[in-house]
């Protein structure tokens, strides 16, 4: 298959191509260069697609979501009245509209009885559509804690080590751990507040890294956010900064995140622009500061959206990414954060996340230049994942 457009982000390493072209075979991307370059080397036959006025980059990584949520006012109890068989459905259309608003992969911090990895193989089986998933399986939660009804609940170190154990067993990617409460769980910790006592959570990124899985921490308290980059995880997810009277973003626990390489989710909702009505403009300005703040201190931030939770849609990332548009943030920062900077972090950066010879075909093709106007990745033109032309109702 050979692409064509206007203009073809490549990624970091060579960045914007004038009338480019991407050449695609078995999946991967074959060629990539100017476009009377590219199309010499396509033969009779192979399909071709042009897109004049568009630009082509990346699929879009959506770094944070939860396919077994519904988006809805009350996510939790929707699924916990729904069997295994309903459930999967359900996350099979939220995989398909993640693709159809250009992402490409997904990262699933958190399900219920390992319903993402068997979707993620029926993906790669080709039996349906939907990005490329990375699952953490069950997340770890102590007893009645954050998101306990996923069935991950465990006391102790051991417990830890068996939990971790069962999801690496399963197919998981990547392990999951809530170090703080969270505001979707009634009656559990308060979201600044820390779950687990700090041999616990080493016991639980000691086992993750024996079995060469990276650990994502849900830490939305400043106390946790410390405990979390004392432990050694590699990506933080939220880091809110948040303490019982308002938020607390430490400067020296800031310089070992960066010193430490660990990434930065800050899982910003489609439904942002809502958040000074809903917790008060104050409030509101602290959050937006605290994420400015890591950002202005070079922190590697990734993109994601917590889809899934209430007002959260899976075809929110492109509307999500305007949030750091308005902290201020440069239009190539903050794609780099929702393709190759996200791909580094999931540790695909191998793979997909940028277009180049030898990657994953996860191409995107939007309306106008969005490095000029960011809104331009809502209008969405084609979509190819794993080298698969995206259509809605099949794949080709």
């Amino acid at each position: 298959m050979l692409i064509t457009a206007d203009r073809v982000l490549a990624g970091p390493e060579r960045h914007l191509i004038h009338d480019g072209a991407v050449l695609i075979r078995d999946g991967v991307i074959a060629c990539v260069g100017p476009r009377e370059e590219v199309q010499r080397r396509s033969l009779p036959g192979e399909p071709r697609l042009a897109h004049p006025g568009a630009t082509l980059l990346p699929g879009l990584i959506d770094a944070h979501v939860h396919l077994c949520f519904d988006a809805g006012t009350d996510p939790v109890a929707t699924l916990r009245g729904q069997e295994d068989g309903t459930l999967l459905a359900d996350m099979q259309r939220h995989a398909e509209q993640l693709l159809a608003a250009g992402v490409t992969t997904a990262r699933d911090l958190g399900d219920r009885n390992h319903l993402a990895i068997r979707l993620s193989r029926q993906i790669t089986e080709g039996a349906v559509a939907g990005p490329r998933i990375v699952s953490a399986g069950i997340p770890v939660t102590p007893p009645g804690g954050h998101c306990w009804f996923l069935g991950g609940e465990v006391s102790g170190s051991d417990a830890i080590r068996a939990l971790v154990q069962r999801n690496s067993a399963a197919g998981a990617q990547v392990i999951k751990v809530m170090e703080t409460g969270g505001g979707l769980t009634k009656g559990g910790a308060q979201s600044w507040e820390t779950q687990f006592a700090p041999a616990d959570l080493a016991a639980l990124v000691d086992e993750a890294h024996q079995a060469g899985l990276p650990v994502a921490a849900h830490a939305h308290g400043t106390d946790g956010i410390v405990a979390a980059v004392e432990a050694g995880v590699d990506t933080i997810e939220h880091c809110s900064w948040m303490t019982a009277t308002g938020f607390e973003v430490r400067e020296d626990v800031l310089a070992r995140i960066v010193e430490k390489g660990i990434r930065v989710c800050p899982t910003v909702s489609p439904d942002w622009r809502m958040l000074p009505k809903a917790f008060g403009a104050e409030r509101a300005e602290a959050m937006f500061g605290a994420v400015r703040r890591m950002a202005e201190a070079g922190v590697r931030l990734i993109a994601g959206t917590d889809a899934g939770v209430q007002r959260a849609g899976f075809d929110g990332l492109p509307t999500s990414l305007g949030f750091y548009e308005h902290l201020g943030l440069p239009a190539e920062r903050i794609i780099a954060m929702a393709t190759s900077e996200a791909a580094d972090a999931l540790g695909l950066g191998d793979v997909t996340g940028r277009i180049t010879t030898g990657h994953s075909a996860d191409l995107l093709v939007v309306d106008g230049d969005p490095l000029a106007d960011l809104a331009a990745l809502k209008s969405v033109r084609t979509v190819v994942a794993a080298g698969k032309h995206y259509q809605p109702g099949r794949t080709v």
